[in-house]
């Protein structure tokens, strides 16, 4: 096989995977929660259950961000100088101590830029988020019920809203709040990322 197509036997399988879950979904519901999974928990559990809701944000989210900060950190950690793998497996160090007290810590500001790329992409996203979530603009704490961002509420409110109305006003102040805490959380991001570097460049 190719170098670069390993990524491709993984496609029937996910294909299979999805079709199992398709067809045992009715199976299982109706073993385990009566046929009605948002009913029963309601009665059981007392949770209100959305079919759209935080926890599919979360899961399509993951699938988004994974792949970038995956592939920004091994990245990092396959540019870690051999001579430093070399010479603590020659000093006498196992392969597990190796990879968490010299690999880590020399590619951790790598690690932790990616985090933050991930981070970003997340916070900022929009569309994903907006049709995953059901657009519930009234939230709790519950990870069973939607939310809305401030990206998705102004990306949905601002064709609606008059011009020089208090709505068209409180859309704007949601952006400055979106962008001061982008700003803030982006340059602190990159404060830790150069504290990492020094303290870690002499290894």
């Amino acid at each position: 096989m190719p170098d670069g197509w390993e990524a491709a036997l993984l496609i029937p399988v996910v294909i299979g995977l999805v079709y199992f879950c398709v067809e045992m979904s009715p199976v299982l519901e109706k073993a385990f929660f009566g046929g009605d999974m948002p009913n029963w928990l309601r009665n059981e559990l007392g949770i209100n259950y959305d079919q759209r809701n935080a926890l599919v944000v979360g899961l399509a989210m993951g699938f988004a961000v994974i792949p970038t900060i995956f592939s920004i950190a091994e990245d990092a950690i396959f540019a870690v100088p051999k001579h430093l793998v070399q010479g603590s497996l020659a000093l006498g160090a196992t392969p597990w101590q190796t990879m968490v007290r010299v690999v880590l810590l020399t590619a951790s500001p790598g690690i932790f830029s990616a985090i933050m790329i991930g981070m970003g992409r997340a916070v900022g996203e929009t569309m994903i988020v907006l049709m995953a979530t059901g657009n519930t603009p009234v939230m709790d704490f519950s990870v069973f019920e939607g939310m809305r961002t401030l990206s998705a509420n102004i990306a949905v409110e601002m064709p609606e809203a008059e011009v020089d109305s208090t709505h068209y006003r409180v859309l704007f102040l949601a952006a400055v709040v979106l962008f001061s805490f982008t700003f803030i959380f982006n340059t602190a991001a990159e404060i830790v990322r150069q504290r990492l570097r020094e303290r870690y460049s002499n290894l």
